[in-house]
């Protein structure tokens, strides 16, 4: 597409504008808002956020948080910078005076580098509050402004070994020493053959007496008995509380001889006055 003046044209401008305006219709602008570029105070920024994320998912979490639930956060973004800004794809299409550009570019950078765009929100909302206020337009609104401080994240899990790493230095490890070195330090080297053969011949005889020793011990283990514990209990020390009281034990065993054992015995007196009773009674 192409832009270029007619014999009408009075303002030499108009053809940026005219460029800035294909710019918003072919970033999906309706049509309405994007003739407003060529009133005199309107002015556009279409902000490039597709390359400040590295991870795509990231990405797309974040352009979801600029926009909001619902476009909640876009909408208040709108009221309070009186741009309006449109998300499509990997840029933000803002379109309104040069002062609410400004606020609108840096909500959207800061929101793509994760910091939530209600902080921004918050303090524009102070600002307008303070420029409504004419003692306070010419004095610093620092003490007003709400200052967050970012979390401090976890730091990184700690390895459960950690290598220690060797002072450098320039010189090369020594060399390691050769079987002929070896040889030549313990004295073999000049031996006979017969009386290397003989040697070698021990050092195996002395592994297997070793090994057979080994494993005739742990085939004896089966036949060892194990131990048994003792059938009779060892009698306990006397106590004080243990001891029995005789004098005691001896008082009770005369109570229980004094008493007779089976029915109560009958009184015949009582008996006999009874019977009597009974005879009357019945006559």
């Amino acid at each position: 597409m192409t832009v270029h003046t007619t014999k009408k044209t009075f303002d030499p401008y108009a053809i940026l504008r005219g460029r800035d305006l294909i710019k918003l219709l072919a970033r999906s602008v309706p049509f309405e808002q994007a003739v407003r570029i060529l009133e005199d105070d309107v002015a556009c920024d279409i902000i490039k956020i597709g390359t400040l994320v590295r991870n795509r998912e990231r990405f797309v979490k974040r352009r979801q948080r600029l926009i909001g639930p619902k476009g909640s956060t876009l909408k208040a973004l709108e009221l309070l910078t009186s741009c309006y800004v449109m998300v499509q794809g990997n840029t933000v299409s803002a379109l309104g005076p040069y002062s609410g550009l400004k606020e609108v570019r840096k909500v959207v950078l800061d929101t793509m580098k994760n910091i939530h765009p209600i902080y921004n929100i918050k303090t524009l909302m102070i600002k307008r509050e303070l420029a409504s206020d004419p003692e306070l337009r010419t004095q610093s609104w620092e003490r007003f402004l709400p200052n967050f401080r970012h979390k401090s994240l976890s730091k990184r899990k700690q390895p459960k070994k950690k290598k220690v790493k060797k002072e450098y230095t320039p010189f090369p490890p020594p060399q390691p020493e050769s079987k002929i070195d070896k040889e030549l330090a313990t004295g073999e080297f000049f031996l006979r053959e017969s009386e290397k053969r003989r040697q070698k011949l021990n050092e195996i005889k002395a592994k297997q007496a070793e090994a057979l020793s080994k494993r005739q011990e742990q085939r004896q283990k089966d036949f060892i008995p194990p131990k048994e514990k003792p059938a009779v209990k060892k009698s306990k020390p006397a106590t004080a509380e243990n001891k029995i009281d005789i004098q005691a034990l001896k008082e009770k065993v005369k109570k229980a001889k004094s008493k007779k054992l089976g029915a109560p015995p009958v009184n015949l007196e009582r008996s006999s006055a009874k019977d009597g009773k009974r005879k009357k009674v019945k006559s």
